[in-house]
């Protein structure tokens, strides 16, 4: 066994890495340090059956990244597995379709030991939050146990009491050694969830959340620190370059704080900023953060650190066959349904977007949505939409991984003023978000100032949109209570709901035949 793992671990492909030493002076004492293994994932969103194409191989699923965490940590028996949130929420169908409760138990089996929420854990509001964590009933899949790990959050507190709703940190001991984590979620989260998934909790500043957390680690005398973020950080492979909220607020944290794990961008991370070793390995269960600690036992502190992004590739490892044998029974449960062939494509339909912002899918369901409304003009937010549309049939299973929130369709009137603010908030946020479009045609300017980007906008038959004009116009209901920063929909008039976007992209691709096309990239320009 011994020699299957050794030429395993040879076979692993290791990205990268970024090694912070301690300073001279403790050679005589590096035998006695003790060496501790940090694993950890970020926004898995419940990708339990889905496989990803990484430099023309196969990447993630469950029984591999399971695979891979637990032939890791057989080589250090002083292991902690982690994750930095979004492991549910925007998850396909064998999960999200059973509230989620398969991918925790899919933690619960590989053994995670500390996690923290992202954004999207409150994508069903804080109650179902919880009822996954500590388990509960729920109407559709009765009762559930919920995760046998703690989570913990600094920075979420109770409108009421002004308490976190979790713990602000966990203290987990390996080998003695007391490792402090502090959980932290990005306070766009009030941007981006709907006002009901947040409802009576509040998202207090990251960094003063989790200097307070370490003071209360360091009263416990607690100085090996670890910090569970959904907060975006990003560097190149070496470790130059490195940027995003975490990189920046990274040096005004505590320096007891050791190493940082982000998430939420879904990017590559391993780089030290102000002393603070920062990870991030990407998403959907691709890749994982192999992370070495060597704790002086005299000090209790972290001398040493080193990390290491590992590719979960499909070549050179066996699927663990306890968490195949259970995805596969989940599989079955949700079968008939996800396999209903609804239409075909003879290309690949791709979310990527142009120079100008567009993209052939976001066409395509806002196309759906306008003609499931009827109305004038319709527009998507990009971060709805959640996989590409493969070649081939078309089954319903795959729509529902593309369009996983369960939102409605909303209906409403706004002016042409209305309408050209809408797509001045595109660029309201820390990043743009460019809306995809129906029935509209406009114009920016790259080089404007926020609030004076937009140069012209018609309707799809070459009128210009009037400021003082009505015109009916579909949204979903995120959007729509003002998520992602498009606060203007909120003063629409009229306001009329109607059938999941999910089932109008089904019954859109019905009546087209069975089979569409990629729609032609002209709604959108840019100079």
């Amino acid at each position: 066994m011994k020699k299957v793992l050794s030429v395993l671990f040879l076979s692993l492909t290791l990205v990268s890495s970024n090694v912070f030493a301690a300073p001279a002076g403790h050679d005589a004492y590096k035998e006695r340090y003790i060496e501790v293994q940090l694993l950890g994932t970020n926004d898995f969103h419940g990708q339990l059956d889905v496989y990803s194409t990484v430099d023309g191989q196969m990447a993630g699923g469950a029984e591999y990244l399971a695979a891979y965490l637990k032939a890791y940590e057989e080589q250090n028996k002083n292991t902690l597995i982690v994750h930095a949130g979004d492991m549910v929420g925007a998850s396909s169908p064998v999960s999200s379709l059973l509230q989620d409760e398969p991918s925790v138990e899919f933690m619960n089996r590989v053994g995670f030991d500390v996690g923290t929420v992202g954004n999207h854990e409150f994508d069903e509001g804080v109650e179902e939050m919880m009822r996954l964590i500590d388990g509960g009933e729920h109407e559709v899949t009765g009762e559930f146990e919920g995760a046998n790990f703690p989570y913990t959050v600094a920075n979420v507190v109770d409108e009421e009491t002004e308490e976190p709703i979790l713990p602000p940190y966990i203290i987990k001991k390996v080998n003695g050694m007391p490792i402090g984590f502090v959980g932290v979620v990005t306070t766009d989260t009030e941007n981006i969830v709907l006002p009901s998934g947040i409802e009576g909790v509040t998202f207090t500043d990251e960094a003063t959340a989790i200097n307070n957390a370490v003071e209360g680690l360091k009263a416990e005398g607690v100085k090996s620190i670890v910090v569970l973020a959904h907060v975006p950080a990003s560097s190149d492979e070496d470790g130059a370059n490195p940027a995003g909220e975490v990189v920046d607020f990274a040096p005004q944290l505590d320096d007891e704080v050791d190493v940082i794990l982000a998430g939420h961008n879904h990017s590559y991370t391993n780089a030290v900023v102000d002393g603070k070793l920062i990870v991030q390995s990407y998403s959907y269960g691709t890749a994982f953060s192999k992370i070495d600690l060597q704790i002086d036992p005299r000090t209790k502190d972290i001398v040493q650190k080193e990390a290491k992004i590992i590719t979960t590739y499909h070549d050179g490892i066996d699927p663990d066959s306890e968490i195949k044998d259970m995805v596969n029974g989940y599989v079955e449960a949700v079968d008939p349904l996800i396999n209903r062939v609804v239409g075909q494509t003879n290309e690949i339909i791709t979310r990527d977007q142009n120079e100008a912002g567009e993209s052939a899918l976001g066409n395509l369901v806002a196309d759906s949505q306008r003609a499931a409304m009827d109305t004038d003009f319709a527009f998507m937010n990009p971060g709805g939409i959640r996989t590409d549309l493969d070649e081939g049939e078309i089954t319903w299973g795959e729509l529902y991984t593309m369009l996983p929130f369960g939102n409605s369709l909303v209906t409403m009137t706004l002016t042409g003023e209305q309408i050209e603010t809408l797509l001045e908030q595109q660029w309201a946020g820390s990043y743009p978000r460019i809306l995809q479009l129906s029935g509209l045609h406009y114009t920016w300017d790259q080089n404007a100032p926020y609030g004076e980007k937009i140069m012209s906008m018609t309707d799809h038959e070459g009128q210009p949109i009037q400021p003082d004009g009505s015109y009916s116009v579909t949204v979903n209901n995120y959007i729509a209570e003002g998520g992602d920063g498009f606060t203007v929909l909120k003063e629409g008039e009229n306001q009329t709901y109607g059938p999941l976007a999910l089932d109008a992209m089904v019954e859109y691709i019905e009546n087209q035949g069975g089979s569409i096309e990629a729609p032609e990239l002209n709604r959108i320009a840019v100079e």
